[in-house]
């Protein structure tokens, strides 16, 4: 008798395969189903806009489509070359001056070391994608936390390249840049204040290490650059986008019904520059095309944008946790406002 040996059971492995060369229950790529590539859909998407082609051109040669372009190519020329050497020069700031810079500069009594860091943030170049790490560095090397909230607010706002800018975007009222200046330099010290006479220390989380930390000079030089213009390059589109419909698309009656209210104006923008996230090396350029709204509500989107809009907050829970974002946050917007309203009155 001559006897035989059962064939083993199939095994399960975690690809699929049951140990015979075929996945279990049949044909793989019946299983799988379709895989669209990133080529095939680059190709897909090539072939769509070619046979709309005929569409596309209709609605681009409307009047209203074309006024849309020569806004936001305007907008997006003029803010780019800012752009560009902020990014540049703010990536040089946090890879090449070290941390311990700051706390040697800085005077050991929070109280005047808050207006220092505030008034640092005109010498030191940087946009507020950089500026939110660099105080979290300055935390980390024993700064006051005071000292290090003023700088994070007034270095985007305040620094050369902003004010620059803004004088070119607003080349008939030099007395933005004035305003600007000073309106942010006060809510900068202001918070700082406030945050030594009321903040506490649980609220704070203690910021780890950032992402270049460990890498040599060039390459997180080059990894900051990268960085810093996808996200404020993506956001100076979208700024761009929302000012060319603003002028263009929606009906004049609707902006001059807001900007003839001055509280609804104010609030109007200062929202907007919160929903926009523009890099504040740009933004002057967003709003200057607004002029429909009072230079004191643009002077709004201008305070605010920098110290407090939707990137802003983001960094700000990522660095320092939620709990200090949700109450730094609305309060710097609200004291950005009245400072705004403040300072316009009285500048502009």
């Amino acid at each position: 008798m001559t006897m035989t040996k059962a064939a083993p059971p199939p095994v399960h492995r975690p690809d699929g395969d049951d140990g015979r060369g075929l996945p279990d229950g049949g044909d793989r790529q019946g299983r799988q189903g379709w895989n669209i590539s990133s080529p095939l859909a680059l190709t897909m998407l090539l072939l769509l806009v070619i046979a709309s082609q005929g569409p596309i051109r209709g609605a681009l040669s409307t009047p209203v489509m074309q006024s849309w372009m020569t806004v936001f190519v305007a907008v997006v020329v003029q803010a780019l070359p800012f752009l560009v050497l902020g990014v540049l020069l703010s990536a040089v700031i946090a890879v090449f001056v070290p941390p311990s810079f700051f706390a040697r500069a800085l005077p050991r009594r929070p109280a005047l070391a808050v207006p220092v860091a505030g008034m640092a943030g005109a010498i030191l170049p940087g946009c507020e994608c950089a500026s939110v790490p660099v105080a979290g560095a300055l935390v980390r090397r024993g700064v006051t936390p005071a000292a290090a909230l003023a700088f994070l607010l007034s270095a985007p706002a305040i620094n050369p390249i902003v004010l620059t800018a803004t004088a070119v975007a607003f080349p008939r009222n030099p007395e933005m840049v004035l305003a600007r200046f000073v309106a942010s330099l006060l809510v900068a010290c202001a918070m700082g204040w406030l945050w030594q006479r009321l903040g506490r220390t649980d609220w704070l989380r203690p910021p780890g290490r950032p992402a270049h930390e460990g890498l040599g000079r060039g390459a997180a030089f080059w990894g900051s650059v990268r960085h810093d213009v996808m996200h404020a390059g993506g956001f100076l589109v979208l700024g761009a986008m929302a000012a060319a419909t603003l002028k263009s698309v929606v009906p004049a009656s609707w902006l001059q019904a807001a900007a003839g209210n001055p509280v609804v104006s104010i609030l109007a923008l200062a929202i907007l520059a919160v929903l926009l996230s523009i890099c504040s090396e740009a933004d002057a350029f967003v709003v200057a095309s607004l002029n429909q709204f009072s230079l004191t509500a643009r002077l709004a989107f201008l305070v605010v944008g920098p110290m407090i809009d939707l990137k802003l907050f983001a960094m700000q829970v990522g660095t320092f946790g939620r709990g200090f974002a949700l109450r730094f946050a609305p309060t710097t917007f609200a004291l950005a406002i009245l400072m705004s309203v403040l300072i316009g009155a009285v500048l502009l």
